[in-house]
């Protein structure tokens, strides 16, 4: 068999594997950029143990009108602008990294504001094929990313996710990981709108 380069679209979709392996995988990426961003306040909502939706909502300083759809671009970050950072990296991970991985494989939308702006903005992206679709939106400042559909482009992967209250232990596990180790923000996490955890900031 002859050596091929592989179209963007498949390779974008195996290297989210590095990222995405299960909801539990998307919940760790998306509130550590919530956690980035100076979040005092961070909510996830889950439906269906996380493969039917993942909202991750909260109150950091959000993404500026401009830079909202080149976050959704492989190699984007506001983290690391030379070596030096890199090799000094103090962050839990990078934004564009998370959102082009996670893009690749489910259908995402982004809502976020900055202090200053009059309105905030919205984007969405359903695989890696479609390009971003950027439009005004109401939001306070912070960021909301709502994942919906986990895998709906890579049916193989989908079918290896176990059962829903197994996808959402999973999910709960890194959610209490990351709540015990972040005592200054508060953490609320629903599934199915019952409220599982509601953690106020400060805790001992």
């Amino acid at each position: 068999m002859s050596i091929k380069v592989l179209p963007p679209d498949l390779a974008a979709k195996i290297a989210a594997g590095e990222v995405v392996e299960r909801p539990a995988s998307v919940v760790k990426e998306l509130v550590e950029n919530s956690i980035d961003a100076g979040s005092s306040q961070i909510t996830i909502e889950i439906k269906a143990g996380g493969v039917e939706q993942i909202k991750v909502i909260d109150d950091g300083h959000g993404i500026a009108s401009e830079e909202v759809s080149i976050a959704f671009q492989r190699h984007a970050t506001s983290k690391i602008r030379d070596l030096d950072d890199l090799e000094a990296v103090a962050t839990l991970g990078f934004r564009g990294e998370a959102l082009a991985a996670i893009s690749s494989v489910s259908r995402l939308t982004l809502a976020s504001n900055v202090e200053g702006e009059a309105e905030g903005w919205q984007v969405q992206v359903e695989g890696r094929d479609m390009a971003p679709s950027v439009t005004p939106a109401g939001h306070p400042r912070g960021t909301t990313v709502t994942m919906r559909d986990l895998f709906f482009n890579t049916p193989a992967r989908r079918r290896f996710l176990r059962t829903e209250k197994t996808e959402f232990n999973h999910l709960e596990e890194v959610f209490r990981r990351i709540a015990l180790s972040e005592f200054n923000t508060a953490f609320r996490l629903t599934h199915n709108q019952k409220v599982i955890h509601q953690l106020p900031a400060g805790l001992d």
